[in-house]
């Protein structure tokens, strides 16, 4: 199949990948976009294990204000100054802030999630499918977990301006690293809604 300078244009404007990676899948994948979009995604986390291990210790603390109302602080790192410093590591923070505005994920990773409610959790999914065959019971709580991560942990959510693709903030993180070059880590984050807490004193 011919491989357009359009659909070269398309691929990158996805995900923000280098114009000679993208023709390349997009060969690879005989012009299918979604095929496409995966194979870059596989090579973005292939990109991303290796520089897993490399310390990422500048960057920068982002904060986006929401009419004075709401408010987000994140700090995400990368390896150098020089990274932190270009358009496209800032957009990335101002993509994770926002999306966290909207999205107003509870935990940064799986493992935050205290045991305690993982467990609490389960119970409850466990009670709403009974007298069925535990191999199924087993599958079903997996899903259901699968959707309280999703629901409530940052890495895990879909990118509130990505749903089309299911874009997860890993991915969007992950994109970032192989384009970059450099290990990249959300390191953490705080959310503010005025007067939230004020219910509960």
């Amino acid at each position: 199949m011919n491989i357009t300078a359009a659909m070269v244009k398309d691929l990158r404007e996805k995900t923000g990948v280098g114009m000679m990676e993208c023709k390349s899948a997009l060969t690879e994948a005989d012009g299918d976009f979604e095929k496409a979009i995966d194979n870059l995604r596989k090579k973005g986390l292939a990109t991303a294990k290796k520089k897993a291990s490399r310390t990422a210790s500048e960057g920068l603390i982002f904060s986006y204000i929401h009419m004075d109302k709401l408010g987000v602080l994140i700090e995400i790192n990368c390896e150098t100054d020089f990274v932190a410093r270009t358009d496209d590591f800032q957009q990335l923070a101002k993509d994770i802030a926002l999306h966290i505005a909207a999205a107003n994920p509870q935990y940064l990773n799986v493992e935050d999630v205290p045991a305690d409610l993982v467990e609490r959790e389960k119970e409850i999914y466990k009670g709403q499918i009974k007298n069925k065959p535990a191999a199924i019971v087993e599958k079903i709580l997996e899903g259901k977990m699968e959707k309280f991560y999703s629901d409530n942990v940052l890495l895990r959510q879909i990118f509130v301006k990505d749903t089309e693709q299911k874009t997860t903030i890993n991915d969007l993180i992950t994109t970032k690293i192989a384009k970059l070059g450099e290990n990249i880590v959300l390191r953490r984050f705080a959310r503010f809604q005025l007067g939230e807490k004020l219910g509960a004193e």
